[in-house]
């Protein structure tokens, strides 16, 4: 039974959660130097305070945090900009994705395809953003929409294929 010890199996599974904080990380280690560089480094400012508390939610570092403050206030050789899509999912839910990526077209390809994959495309900006309301820095709905159960579980394929991006930082929807 070579290959069957403890230790093998911690390995897998520590890898498996590390990967997963890592991404989480980055995600928002991009957002907190956007907000920052808006912020002009200002720790005070309210959009730059909220983006650091959903950070330590997730138990980011703080020296990480720090670090992305600091990258947004220098300014970076790469600047990232925030990009808000709009699509419709099924039973006419509505979605809106958040994007921060330095590379706008790319963002827009890989949004576009993980949309085409579960038969969905985007719609014209201001399309659906009716059914929301900006607050604390997160679409709320005004309205919501109910689902089938067969709708429900195609929503939630289609919501964890744009997470996958890297490029993607929230996807907000009206669905029930």
């Amino acid at each position: 039974m070579s290959g069957h010890n403890k230790w093998s199996k911690i390995k897998r599974q520590k890898g498996a959660t590390d990967a997963a904080k890592s991404k989480m990380f980055s995600k928002f280690a991009k957002l907190i130097s956007t907000t920052s560089r808006d912020a002009k480094g200002d720790v005070n400012s309210p959009s730059l305070r909220a983006a650091i508390e959903k950070a330590r939610e997730y138990n980011m570092p703080a020296d990480n945090i720090e670090r992305a403050v600091k990258k947004g206030v220098g300014g970076g050789e790469e600047a990232l900009e925030a990009i808000t899509y709009e699509a419709y999912g099924p039973g006419g839910s509505a979605l809106v994705i958040e994007a921060l990526t330095s590379n706008r077209n790319k963002a827009a390809q890989e949004v576009k395809h993980a949309l085409t994959l579960n038969g969905f495309e985007l719609a014209t900006p201001g399309s659906a953003l009716w059914a929301f309301r900006k607050e604390n820095m997160e679409w709320k709905p005004t309205m919501t929409v109910p689902l089938s159960e067969e709708d429900s579980s195609v929503l939630e394929k289609l919501m964890n294929d744009l997470e996958e991006n890297d490029e993607v930082q929230e996807v907000y929807t009206n669905a029930e």
